[in-house]
């Protein structure tokens, strides 16, 4: 699986075809919008889904950990998809967050789906971290050296006569959206005008999530949905 290197505000990041980066410099994983329990939400409303999401999320977010060895973990907010997620987790859920957590910090920014902190799955609640020149929080405002998620950036476009539409990392030089982690997370075309507005122009460019490589297109070459 081969990484992407992307300079945010002059620092390297590695974007991983997973939908995390990984900062080497402070060994610094960064994930966002996990959503995890959203089957379990869904349930409780009468719709059915698949109850497998978040042990399918946490298994991925596992590989990668083992994979990286970071030493601090940031969840970029909705890590859960609804305030009550947490107490909905099966206990091998529960048990998998423990031991992702061992040994290293571990940091939950909170999301408009999860404003407030939860108890009984460890790390640490903050609403932004940051670090050197670069802030991780889960709302994007356009500043410059930020990361963050909460728009789940989807891109399209068309080769060879066909279509294709998958998560992506949205960045310029000086700030990044990232896609949502989550089994069960949709996704915004990021020729919405929420992009244009965010960045100013649509001189951004869309990294698309392969199998096992990115594939990094201008916006403006991306179609709409």
């Amino acid at each position: 699986m081969r990484n992407d290197t992307v300079v945010i505000s002059s620092i390297a990041l590695l974007a991983d075809p997973c939908g995390a980066v990984y900062w080497p410099e402070h060994g610094v994983l960064v994930v966002s919008d996990l959503h995890l329990e959203k089957g379990s939400s869904f349930a409780r409303r009468g719709m059915l889904l698949p109850p497998y999401d978040t042990a399918a999320t946490l298994a991925r977010l596992t590989k990668l950990v083992a994979h990286y060895a970071p030493r601090m973990v940031i969840a970029l907010g909705d890590s859960f998809h609804d305030g009550g997620g947490p107490s909905r987790l099966a206990v091998d859920d529960r048990n998998s967050i423990v031991a992702l957590q061992r040994g290293r910090d571990w940091v939950w920014i909170t999301g408009n789906h999860d404003p407030e902190p939860a108890d009984g799955i460890g790390g640490e609640f903050r609403h932004t971290v940051t670090i050197g020149a670069l802030t991780f929080r889960h709302l994007p405002t356009g500043a410059a050296g930020e990361i963050a998620g909460h728009l789940h950036p989807v891109a399209k476009i068309s080769q060879r006569g066909r279509s294709v539409r998958r998560r992506c990392f949205v960045a310029d030089q000086t700030r990044m959206v990232m896609p949502a982690f989550g089994e069960y997370t949709g996704g915004l075309n990021i020729r919405d005008a929420a992009f244009a507005d965010l960045f100013g122009t649509l001189a951004f460019t869309a990294h698309m999530l392969g199998p096992d490589r990115l594939y990094a297109f201008a916006a403006k070459r991306c179609l709409g949905d």
